[in-house]
C-alpha cells in the first residue's frame, strides 16, 4: 500500500504543504486544504491536479525559509498561480522560478500594502512582445486580488509576464528585461534622430519590436542570417542605414556582441518601413 501524505500546513482550501517519504511536497487539488490540520493524512491514490518537489537543497532551503516569513494565503495562491501557468503553457516548472516568482509576487504584495507605487518603464514592450504571456499575468493579477482583496496594478502584470515568458523559452530573466530595454532603447534614437514621436500602441511599432526581439536572440545565440539584398539597401536607404548604425552601436554595447552587417541591413528596412508609415 503506498504511503500516505501527512499535512505539514495548509495554506488555502486548494493547496497544502505535506511530507511524503522524507520529502516534503506541494499539494494542489480543489478543496484538499479544506479545514487540513497538521498530522492529518492524504491517501497516496489521491488524484492530485499537480504535486510539486524541489529537489535541489539550496533551493528547497530558500523556499522553506520564503513561505515562513510569508503570509499562507500567499502562498496559496501563488501556487494556484504557477498551476495555472504551468497548465497554460505545458511547460514543467523549473524549481527556480517557482521561488524567484512566488518571491517577486511578496515583496510585490509587501510593497502595495505599504503604498508603494509600482512602475514599470516597459509596460508597451512587455505588451507588444509577449501577448500571450500578459493574458497569463492579467489572470493571475485577478486571483491575487480576489484572494488577498487588494489592489494590484497593471503594471505588475508586466513583470509577472516577463517571468512566464522566462519559463516558456528557457531564457534567462535578465535576456527577457533586455529584449524590451533594447527596444525602447532604439525606438529612442531613430525617434531623437526624426524629431518624431512614434505611437508604441500601434502595429508598425509592432511589427519593428518585433523585429528587434528576434535580431537580439540571433546575436545573443550568434545565429547568422543571411541579407543578399544588402548593397542596395545601403545605396537606396543611406539615412536609415545610417541610423540602423546607431542602433547597431547601442545593441553592440548592450550584448556585449558584434552585430552583424547583415542585421543592420534588415533593421535599416524596418526602419525606413516606421519612417514610410509616419509620413502617410
Amino acid at each position: 500500500m503506498p504511503t500516505e501524505y501527512a499535512v505539514i500546513k495548509s495554506f488555502n482550501n486548494n493547496v497544502v504543504l505535506a511530507e511524503h517519504q522524507g520529502t516534503e511536497k506541494i499539494l494542489i487539488k480543489k478543496g484538499i486544504g479544506f479545514g487540513a490540520k497538521p498530522g492529518d493524512r492524504i491517501s497516496a491514490d489521491t488524484d492530485f491536479e499537480r504535486v510539486f518537489v524541489i529537489e535541489n537543497p539550496e533551493t528547497s532551503q530558500r523556499f522553506k525559509q520564503l513561505i515562513a516569513e510569508i503570509d499562507d494565503r500567499l502562498v496559496g495562491v501563488c501556487e494556484e498561480i504557477l498551476h495555472m501557468i504551468s497548465s497554460a503553457t505545458g511547460e514543467p516548472l523549473d524549481e527556480e522560478l517557482h521561488v524567484r516568482l512566488t518571491d517577486h509576487i511578496a515583496f510585490t504584495v509587501f510593497r502595495l500594502q505599504n503604498n508603494d507605487q509600482i512602475e514599470n518603464p516597459f509596460m508597451i514592450e512587455i505588451e507588444t512582445l509577449y501577448p500571450q504571456e500578459m493574458a497569463l499575468a492579467r489572470e493571475a493579477i485577478q486571483m491575487l486580488e480576489k484572494a488577498l482583496n487588494l489592489h494590484i496594478p497593471e503594471e505588475e502584470a508586466g513583470f509577472i509576464a516577463l517571468h512566464i515568458h522566462s519559463l516558456k523559452t528557457k531564457d534567462k530573466l535578465s535576456n527577457t528585461v533586455k529584449y524590451a530595454y533594447i527596444c525602447n532603447s532604439a525606438l529612442e534614437i531613430i525617434e531623437d534622430e526624426l524629431a518624431i514621436e512614434v505611437d508604441r500602441k500601434s502595429l508598425d511599432y509592432a511589427r519593428f519590436a518585433s523585429h528587434i526581439r528576434y535580431a537580439v536572440e540571433r546575436i545573443i545565440k550568434g545565429k547568422p542570417i543571411k541579407n543578399e539584398l544588402l548593397p542596395a539597401i545601403k545605396r537606396t536607404y543611406k539615412d536609415s542605414y545610417r541610423m540602423a548604425k546607431m542602433v547597431g552601436k547601442m545593441m553592440a554595447e548592450e550584448l556585449y556582441a558584434d552585430v552583424p552587417q547583415e542585421e543592420l541591413g534588415y533593421l535599416t528596412l524596418h526602419i525606413e518601413r516606421l519612417k514610410n508609415a509616419l509620413d502617410n
